[in-house]
């Protein structure tokens, strides 16, 4: 028995980690290594740079990878293991990275976009365990979701299920994915930047107050403000919670899961969120698909990265990745 491997490719850093994984536990990490994405951007070299973190990584255990699981964002080919041309990624254009870490090492190699990884670690060791039928939205920098339908993740015809950041939620509004008006042009860290710098040139106007300020119109920023009580901002993001239950019961309605995880803004501000998401939550979508459907926050915080990949890999292993 060997270790395994999980590796996370992003914009800002690169990661791998060698983990050890129990029969119905969560992978115990054993070692990890990250380097930022910029000291090594073009794919070759940040794929060398990942060889010799593993190669280090399993020196030092004295153990061998088993497999590895790698998350990336997309656009990718899950199927055919190969990363095409992300946006956060210049330069990763048609990169086979599965049959690079294959042919490096000789053990079963699966590839997921982030999203999907990251509804994998949740639905296995967070706050979707148990479900058959789970929704992950990343809620973050964007809004993108990992499908776990009938036990199996869903990842559609072209490895682009799970999209919702541009559903249309209103004729005009914050661009998100290119969209004014979509789910994550309301639901998301710039999303919520761009609709407070549009409610609060008429707030202002208006002679309302408010400790916000156009130097800094972050999500964090706004939030903190609304949890001491700036009404204003409270405003915004009883908006943004308006929008996110309305783009919620599209989902409920189509895909009837029992569980919705949602990560990053929500797990952070969820008290900002949750009464106008229920509200219209409960305004928007059927009953009884709405009743057996629980909203939830993500449990595993800042080892969600972590074991994103290596839950790529176990699911890889068991047969149970999108077909």
């Amino acid at each position: 028995m060997g270790v395994w491997v999980g590796v996370d490719i992003g914009g800002t850093k690169c990661a791998a980690v060698c983990a050890r994984q129990s029969a119905g536990e969560a992978p115990q990490i054993l070692a990890k290594r990250r380097f930022a994405t910029r000291a090594h951007p073009q794919p070759e070299e940040a794929a060398r740079a990942l060889f010799n973190a593993i190669d280090e990584m399993c020196a030092q255990l004295g153990e061998q990878p088993e497999g590895i699981g790698i998350s990336c964002g997309g656009p990718l080919d899950s199927r055919r293991g190969v990363i095409l041309s992300p946006p956060n990624l210049p330069g990763w254009d048609d990169v086979p990275i599965s049959d690079w870490f294959h042919n490096r090492y000789g053990v079963p190699v699966f590839l997921q976009n982030d999203a999907n990884a990251c509804a994998v670690a949740e639905w296995r060791f967070g706050a979707g365990r148990g479900c058959r039928d789970m929704l992950f939205l990343t809620f973050g920098t964007g809004l993108g979701a990992g499908l776990i339908l009938d036990g199996r993740l869903y990842g559609g015809a072209c490895d682009l299920a799970g999209e919702v950041g541009h559903i249309r939620l209103a004729p005009s509004g914050p661009v998100g994915y290119g969209k004014a008006g979509s789910f994550e042009g309301f639901c998301s860290g710039g999303g919520i930047a761009r609709l407070a710098k549009d409610m609060l040139q008429s707030h202002l106007r208006d002679g309302g107050d408010t400790a916000l300020t156009t130097d800094d119109l972050s999500a964090a920023r706004i939030a903190a403000l609304a949890l001491q009580g700036d009404m204003f901002c409270r405003s915004v993001y009883a908006l943004c919670g308006e929008k996110l239950g309305e783009g919620l019961a599209i989902l409920v309605d189509i895909l009837n899961p029992e569980r919705i995880v949602i990560g990053s803004i929500f797990a952070r501000a969820e008290s900002l969120l949750r009464e106008g998401m229920e509200r219209a939550l409960r305004r928007e979508a059927l009953g009884a698909a709405a009743q057996c459907c629980e909203v939830v926050p993500a449990e595993l915080g800042e080892s969600l990265g972590d074991l994103a990949a290596l839950g790529v890999l176990q699911i890889g292993l068991e047969g149970l990745s999108c077909k």
